[in-house]
This record gives C-alpha cells, structure tokens and sequence, in this order.
C-alpha cells in the first residue's frame, strides 16, 4: 500500500503540494492527531481508539495532512471487503478554510480508487452543512437517515454514499 499511497499523494495539485503534505498515519502522530480531535468534536475518540486503528486494524488507512510540518488534519476510513467507510476527518480550527478538508477527502477517494474499492460511505451530522457540501462536491448523494445517532445531542446522521 505505501508505494501505492504515495504515487497518489505525488498525483496532487503542485500549487496544493507547496503548502500541504499527506502522509500515513502513524503511531507518534496519535497526540497531535487527538488534540485536533478534542478540538473538533464533542465526543472525542480516546488516544487508544485512535492507537489501535493506526497500530492493528487491518482494515483501517489514516491519513495526515501536514502544514510547515506540523499535522493540521486527518481522516481515517475502514476498507471492509469493496467498500470504504469513512470514520472521522477534522481540520484543525486554526486552519479550517483553507481547503485542508478537501484534500484530505480527494485523498481518501484516491486510495480508494488505487485498491479497486467500489464504494465508499460515510455519516455526518443532519446540521453539518459544510461537510454535507464539501461530500456532494466529490459525488457523495444522501442515501439514508440514522435517527439520533449522535450520543451527544441525539442528533440524527445522514448516510451519504458515493459509487465508483
């Protein structure tokens, strides 16, 4: 997978590479990695959530993006059978605008793609406007509802898919 990953990552806008870098995630990421999760979400993963999908899922690619080389964002999915299911993507606060977000979402359908996945899925919150938007842009569509599926705030999801 890493020459894979890395053909895909050279594959990016130069103008895109200047500023931001994609890597792997790795296990020394986990700390930044967490406060950017802290930051972003209200019901955080905990730092062995996010060790054990870098260190033994199988089945789960992480990425970072890196500005001035330090991390700014990451997304993660889960590659199960032909289909990817994105687990969670967050720019840090700082930066958010930037098109951070969109990097690291190109980057994940271009993974995808490498490994002949054939569908890739997600969940995002029903108010997420931003998200929902930058999905649709890349040919996610809304497929389905999970009523109060947010444990937080009981906030229903909405099941976006994209087919390749």
């Amino acid at each position: 997978m890493t020459k894979k990953y890395n053909a895909l990552v050279n594959t990016m806008d130069k103008s895109i590479k200047d500023n931001i870098a994609v890597r792997e995630m790795q296990d020394m990421d986990v700390d930044e990695v967490l406060s950017i999760e802290k930051k972003s979400f209200s019901t955080p993963w905990s730092r062995e959530a996010f060790q054990l999908e870098v260190a033994k899922n199988s089945l789960a690619k992480y990425i970072v993006a890196l500005k001035d080389k330090k991390i700014v964002g990451y997304a993660g999915m889960w590659l199960i059978i032909n289909e990817g299911h994105i687990t969670n993507i967050a720019v840090d606060p700082q930066v958010r605008g930037q098109g951070i977000g969109d990097i690291l979402v190109k980057e994940l359908i271009n993974i995808c793609k490498s490994l002949n996945i054939t569908a890739i899925t997600l969940e995002v919150r029903k108010t997420n406007y931003v998200a929902k938007s930058l999905y649709k842009k890349y040919g996610f569509k809304e497929a389905g509802v999970r009523p109060r599926y947010y444990s937080d705030n009981k906030e229903d999801a909405i099941i976006m898919w994209k087919e390749f």
